[in-house]
C-alpha cells in the first residue's frame, strides 16, 4: 500500500445549482482567508478569542435544559442507536466513494501529518483525586502517536478546515480491557476545546451533509441552526503552523476512577512557531509534515498533559460536548508528558505502519470509560469503520507492541 495523494475537496452535490455554487464558494473563500491567516490571527487570539469563547459559551448554555444529572453521571438519549446507525451509514458511503479498495482511508482525522514513537511520563506526587487509572503510580509507558489532518479527505494543507488531531496510542497497560485490544490505552484530541456537534442526533445531520460535501449547511440550517457551535470552531480553527505547536483537547469526558469524569488535553512545550512557507501564495501540499520532519531532525518535543475534573454536572455537561468546560470551575491540572525524541519517521513504510494500526477510545481500562452520547457512539462506529477499512485494503488488525522497525 501507499499513502493516497493530496487532491481537491469534491465539488457540492446538493442537486441545486445554486445550493453546490454557494457551498464552492464559501469553501473557496475559507482557502483564500488560510492564506493570510497568519498575519493577524496572534493578536485575535491574544485580545479577542476568549471573551469572545466565553460569550458563545454562555448564549449555548442559555439555550440548554436543566438535565439534573450528578458528576459523572451519564443518560441515554432517546433516538440513540438510530442516530448512530445513521452516522456508520454516512461514513460507510462517503469512504466508498472517496477510497478505492487497496488505499482505504480513515472516515475522520484522515490525512496523516505522521505517525511518531514517544514515551508517556506519569507524574510523581499527584493530587489523591488525580491518583487514578494509567495516573496512579509514576510510571513511563511507550507509545505510537499519530498526527493528523481533519478529513474526511486529502487535501494540501492550506486547503484543509483549519484543525489537528492527536491519537495516543499507550502500550503495555496492566488490566482488563473495554475493548478488543489487551494492552493499550488509547487517547484523543482534537485543535478545538468543544465538539464540532453536541450530540449524536447533531452528528448524524452532519453527516449527511458532509455526504454531499456541503458541511456548511448543517451549521446554517434554517431549520435547526448550529450557528453558534460554528462561531465557537472559528474561534479555534486556524491556519497551523506545526502539528506540535497546537494545544489538543479530548471535547469529550472520560471517567477518572470511580464517580468522577474529567476532560483531558495535551500542551506543547515547545515555544519556537514554525514558520509557513510562500505565504500568501501556496505553501507546499504537505507543509505540516515538512515542519515535523526539521524539528525532530534537530530536537526532542514534549507536550504538558492536564485534566480538567468536572465540578458542576450542567456547566460542564457529559452528554453536550459543545460546550467549553469553564476553567474558572476547574483548572486544567498537569498530570504527565508526553515526551516525543528526536527521530525520522517520513519514510514509507513508517507512514504506511500508521494504516495497520486502529484507534479506538474504548481501548481502554475501566478506570477511563469513555462517557456520553457521542463517546457511547464512537465504541460501535469506531469499531465498524475500522473494520470496513482494514478489509478493503486486505490488511488485518494489528495491536503494536512498540517493538515494530522500519527500514
Amino acid at each position: 500500500m501507499s499513502l493516497n495523494p493530496d487532491r481537491p475537496i469534491p465539488k457540492a452535490n446538493t442537486g441545486s445549482a445554486f445550493l453546490n455554487w454557494l457551498a464552492d464558494a464559501s469553501t473557496s473563500f475559507v482557502h483564500l482567508e488560510r492564506r493570510f491567516d497568519p498575519f493577524f490571527r496572534p493578536a485575535f487570539d491574544a485580545v479577542l478569542r476568549d471573551p469572545l469563547a466565553n460569550v458563545v459559551t454562555a448564549l449555548i448554555n442559555a439555550r440548554r435544559p436543566k438535565e439534573n444529572l450528578k458528576i459523572a453521571e451519564e443518560r441515554l438519549m432517546p433516538g440513540e442507536e438510530a442516530f448512530l446507525d445513521s452516522i456508520i451509514d454516512s461514513f460507510g458511503k462517503q469512504m466508498r466513494l472517496l477510497w478505492q479498495p487497496g488505499k482505504f482511508e480513515r472516515g475522520g482525522n484522515t490525512k496523516t501529518h505522521g505517525i511518531v514513537r514517544a514515551e508517556f511520563i506519569v507524574h510523581d506526587n499527584l493530587a489523591p483525586e488525580l491518583r487514578q487509572g494509567i495516573y496512579a503510580e509514576p510510571r513511563r509507558y511507550r507509545a505510537w502517536v499519530r498526527f493528523s489532518g481533519p478529513g474526511p479527505y486529502i487535501t494540501p494543507d492550506i486547503d484543509d478546515v483549519g484543525f489537528m488531531s492527536i491519537s495516543i496510542k499507550l502500550m503495555g497497560v496492566p488490566g482488563p480491557k473495554l475493548g478488543d485490544e489487551k494492552f493499550t490505552q488509547d487517547m484523543f484530541g482534537v485543535s478545538t476545546p468543544t465538539f464540532v456537534t453536541p450530540d449524536t442526533r447533531a452528528n448524524a445531520q452532519l453527516q449527511k451533509q458532509s455526504l454531499k460535501n456541503t458541511q456548511i449547511y448543517y451549521f446554517l440550517n434554517l431549520r435547526e441552526s448550529h450557528v453558534l457551535d460554528f462561531i465557537m470552531q472559528g474561534l479555534w480553527i486556524k491556519t497551523q503552523t506545526s502539528p506540535f505547536e497546537a494545544p489538543y483537547f479530548s471535547c469529550v469526558p472520560y471517567l477518572l476512577g470511580d464517580g468522577q469524569a474529567m476532560q483531558y488535553s495535551m500542551w506543547p512545550l515547545r515555544k519556537k512557531r514554525t514558520r509557513i512557507p510562500r505565504l500568501p501564495l501556496r505553501p507546499p501540499d504537505d507543509y505540516l509534515r515538512n515542519a515535523m520532519t526539521a524539528t525532530l531532525a534537530e530536537e526532542d518535543v514534549e507536550f504538558d498533559i492536564r485534566v480538567q475534573l468536572q465540578t458542576d454536572p450542567h456547566l460542564m455537561p457529559i452528554e453536550n460536548n459543545a460546550v467549553l468546560w469553564p476553567t474558572k470551575l476547574s483548572p486544567r491540572r498537569s498530570v504527565a508528558t508526553l515526551h516525543i525524541p528526536k527521530q525520522k519517521f517520513d519514510s514509507p513504510a513508517q507512514l504506511n505502519f500508521d494504516r495497520k494500526l486502529s484507534y479506538n477510545p474504548w481501548h481502554s481500562i475501566p478506570e477511563h470509560r469513555p462517557l456520553g452520547n457521542q463517546s457511547r457512539a464512537r465504541r460501535r462506529m469506531y469499531a465498524a469503520l475500522s473494520q470496513l477499512r482494514h478489509e478493503m485494503n486486505g490488511v488485518p488488525l494489528y495491536e503494536p507492541t512498540g517493538d515494530e522497525v522500519f527500514e
